[in-house]
This record gives C-alpha cells, sequence and structure tokens, in this order.
C-alpha cells in the first residue's frame, strides 16, 4: 500500500492513521512464528445484515456501524482509520469486496492482502478520483521503488457499487473489477518470483486520511491534497465479502525462512501442493 508505515504500533499518531492495514506482529523470514489459522472455505460475509456478519472478521482500528449498504467505515474526525482483518489466512484463492469507496480530498479507501512477512496486494481508492482504481502490489515488504502501481477505470466507484476481486494462485495474481479481469501478475514477472505475493494472507479492509497533514508531502499529494476535516463524515460503505481459500487446512506453518511458497506446510486435511484449485474459481478469474 503507497507510503503505509510497516508498524505495528498505534500509540503513535502518525502510525494510527495507517499502520491498522500493513503491519506484522512476527515476520517469519526473521525468527520463528506461530502457525497461521486457516482461512474455512467458502468464506462469506453478508455486512448488509449488520454486525452478526463480522464473525470471522477482528476490528483493528475504529468502529463501523450498518446500513442498507452494510458496513460503514467512516472518518468523523482526525485520526479515525476504521480498519477489520478476517481472523484467519487464505495460502491462494479468490476474494472479492462488493462495495462503495469514500468521497473525500485525501481519503482513502483500501482492500488489502497481508501476509507475516510483508507479501502484500492491493485495491486503493482514492476520494477525489471518480474514474479509476488503483492496484498494487509488494513482495516482502519490497518498497524500494513504486512503480507497480497500474490504475484501471471503473465508473464512479464512490458513488456506485462495484465487485473488486482478486485471483490468487502460485502461477499468477489476477486484479477484476466486476468479474471482468483487468491485470494479470506472472510469478516470473516479479523479480523471478522474488517479489511476487507467495504466503498465507489475511483480508484487511479499512478507510484513512492519507492527507492528513502530519503525513509526508509524498504521501499527501498521492492521495490527492489536505484532509479538510470540517467536510466530514467520509464513509466507504462495504456490501459483501467472499472468499475461496485454494488451500483449505487448519493452519498454515512456514517451514523456513525464505518467504517462497514452497516453504509453507498446510496443517490438516486439505491439499499441500501450494496451487490453486482453479474449478472453484469463478468464471473469468484466470484470464
Amino acid at each position: 500500500m503507497h507510503y503505509f508505515l510497516r508498524a505495528a504500533s498505534a500509540v503513535v499518531f502518525a502510525a494510527s492513521l495507517c499502520s491498522a492495514q500493513t503491519f506484522t506482529s512476527c515476520d517469519p523470514t526473521k525468527k520463528s512464528c506461530p502457525a497461521n489459522s486457516a482461512i474455512s472455505t467458502p468464506f462469506t460475509s453478508d455486512f448488509t445484515q449488520g454486525a452478526a456478519a463480522l464473525s470471522g472478521w477482528t476490528v483493528t482500528a475504529g468502529s463501523l456501524t450498518y446500513g442498507s449498504d452494510g458496513a460503514q467505515f467512516t472518518i468523523n474526525k482526525r485520526g479515525d482509520a476504521p480498519t477489520i482483518q478476517t481472523n484467519g489466512y487464505l495460502f491462494f484463492g479468490y476474494v472479492e469486496v462488493t462495495m462503495k469507496a469514500a468521497s473525500g480530498q485525501g481519503i482513502v479507501s483500501s482492500v488489502v492482502l497481508e501476509s507475516d512477512d510483508l507479501d502484500e496486494v492491493d485495491w486503493e481508492f482514492l476520494g477525489t478520483t471518480t474514474t479509476n482504481v488503483q492496484s498494487n502490489y509488494f513482495g516482502k515488504g519490497n518498497t524500494t521503488t513504486y512503480d507497480r502501481m497500474i490504475p484501471y477505470n471503473v465508473a464512479s466507484p464512490q458513488t456506485t457499487t462495484h465487485t473488486f476481486a482478486l485471483n490468487w494462485t502460485a502461477d499468477s495474481l489476477v486484479w477484476l473489477i466486476d468479474g471482468v479481469a483487468q491485470r494479470t501478475l506472472h510469478y516470473a514477472d516479479a523479480v523471478g518470483g522474488k517479489n511476487y505475493p507467495q504466503t498465507p494472507m489475511n483480508l484487511r479492509i479499512g478507510i484513512w486520511a492519507g492527507g492528513d497533514p502530519s503525513n509526508s508531502p509524498g504521501t499527501i499529494s498521492w492521495a490527492g491534497g489536505k484532509t479538510d476535516y470540517t467536510k466530514a463524515p467520509f464513509t466507504m460503505s462495504v456490501q459483501s465479502v467472499k472468499i475461496t481459500n485454494y488451500s483449505p487446512g487448519t493452519a498454515y506453518q512456514y517451514t523456513d525462512t525464505t518467504g517462497s511458497w514452497q516453504s509453507i506446510k498446510v496443517l490438516g486435511a486439505g491439499n499441500n501442493a501450494g496451487g490453486a484449485d482453479n474449478s472453484t474459481a469463478p468464471a473469468g478469474a484466470t484470464s
């Protein structure tokens, strides 16, 4: 995710704006870490049904409200950054989020897959950009360059409900909008696989003020300018989430510090091949 702080602390104000979505509490490429619990498949959350749909999720920052459009992620004042993440992880799979992004200068709505060793896949929405959405990825927290972002056309993401999806396998990663493939990243294209996201990830959804005056000039510029909190509230709504885990089991264990998909052991019943069962993917998801 662009310019996001990769730190677990939520005490420092600047970190509280964005660290809830991209951080790790234990990096298995540096030390031994607990196994990641697996997401049961299929996993579905219908947020139009209210708070009961949070089963399987943790609210990691702020709080949510609920309405006819589903879960409401709202910035009411400086420092707000409501965020949720799945309790479990998927090891390759299909993820779709049906939602409306938030409007507002400097406001960023985000859908993020994140692993413990900071592999990352993003959909990012800027509050004043009404014609496109940004796709991005990182491998092992590598932020030496920010040239991986590619925007794709989508009509009025702040006022029109769309479905944004990811089909992630050991061979390729596909970003889809309303069922149509927009971008495909092949394993070999990501520095020969070195920067390819390939370790178990959980899903994190949230909103933050990239335009907060405490952020760097580069972050504020990318986010579309300084946020005027007198124009709050700024609200993202999430109608539903669907996840299919391609490597079902009970947990995922890193067997060494390489961070390669081949090093991940699937504990419990399920496929330990590390690849995808594409028969479970929606039509068109593997384009």
